[in-house]
């Protein structure tokens, strides 16, 4: 998966996160990514992200690589989930 996704961010000429950001502000106005970084150069290359223009055929591609219903289970595992909120 990785590699199909580093691949075809790199034909829009594009880094994978740049892909990433993209593919999540495409899913409509009501759904915002928060990237999240220590690093400035990474802040910057999040922020290329909004040059990136996906067609309706990169969406597809993006679903052929990850369907949505390909990932499935808990976020956490059950002890992570009883540190959270405490």
């Amino acid at each position: 998966m990785v590699e199909k996704v580093t691949s075809l961010a790199a034909e829009r000429d594009a880094t994978p996160s740049q892909l990433a950001i993209a593919w999540v502000l495409a899913q409509g106005p009501d759904v915002v990514p928060i990237p999240g970084t220590k690093r400035r150069h990474y802040l910057e290359e999040d922020v290329g992200a909004l040059g990136v223009e996906l067609s309706r055929e990169d969406l597809d591609a993006i679903e052929a690589i990850a369907p949505r219903d390909s990932v499935a289970g808990e976020r956490y595992t059950p002890e992570m989930m009883a540190r959270i909120n405490l």
